[in-house]
């Protein structure tokens, strides 16, 4: 399947996989905070390598990013990526230190630890939920987490990926509690960084052609 033959059908698709997967990321916050989480995937969108770095803020906007390679029957790799202050108020609230700061030492390495295990949570429930949809065995490795500009940071995935595509998918995800304002809600994006291969074995597996 070539990237551009992806129609909002096969969008749709990927849409509510990640809402079952939003849903048992969801599940892991609300224990993980001891709070009623919740999550939804508002959107799913196939986009260029350039509106990529527009979603991110712009290839020079500080970002707290997890990158992680996925094997086995789908293969690619998968960026979570957070603006740096979202990243700082989600781990605040998980570590208990109002003064921590990802671009600063203090707690760092507890911090480093939290946002590492937010973006294994969101990721993992997501392939898990495409995994269990499809039937294929997707095997995600443990995320690395960088601080960086956003351009510095997706330059990484996308040097193998610009060889046979020039298009990724953005998974837009909501994290927010009842009692949050719209200004305090999480906000982040998932790109997905397929190889066209694989997406030919996913949709297959899941019946849509």
């Amino acid at each position: 399947m070539n990237m551009t033959n992806i129609t909002s059908f096969h969008l749709d698709v990927l849409k509510e996989i990640g809402n079952i997967g939003a849903a048992h990321a969801a599940t892991a916050l609300s224990g993980l905070l001891n709070t009623k989480i919740d999550m939804r995937v508002p959107a799913v969108e196939m986009v260029s390598f350039e509106e990529m770095v527009e979603r991110g803020g712009g290839a020079e906007q500080v970002v707290a990013g997890t990158y992680l390679q996925i094997d086995g029957d789908a293969e690619g790799g998968m960026f979570f990526i957070l603006p740096i202050e979202q990243a700082n108020r989600f781990i605040r609230r998980l570590i208990h230190d109002e003064h921590f700061d990802l671009q600063k030492q203090n707690n760092l390495e507890l911090g480093v630890s939290a946002m590492q295990e937010l973006g294994n949570i969101l990721s993992g429930s997501y392939l898990s939920a495409l995994s269990d949809f499809t039937g294929l065995k997707i095997y995600p490795t443990p995320p690395a987490l960088s601080v960086d500009m956003f351009g510095a940071i997706i330059s990484f995935g996308l040097i193998e990926l610009s060889q046979i595509s020039d298009h990724v998918i953005v998974i837009d995800t909501s994290i927010f509690e009842e009692t949050m304002t719209e200004d305090e809600q999480v906000n982040g994006h998932f790109f997905l960084l397929p190889n066209p291969e694989s997406f030919k074995a996913i949709f297959k597996a899941l019946g849509v052609s």
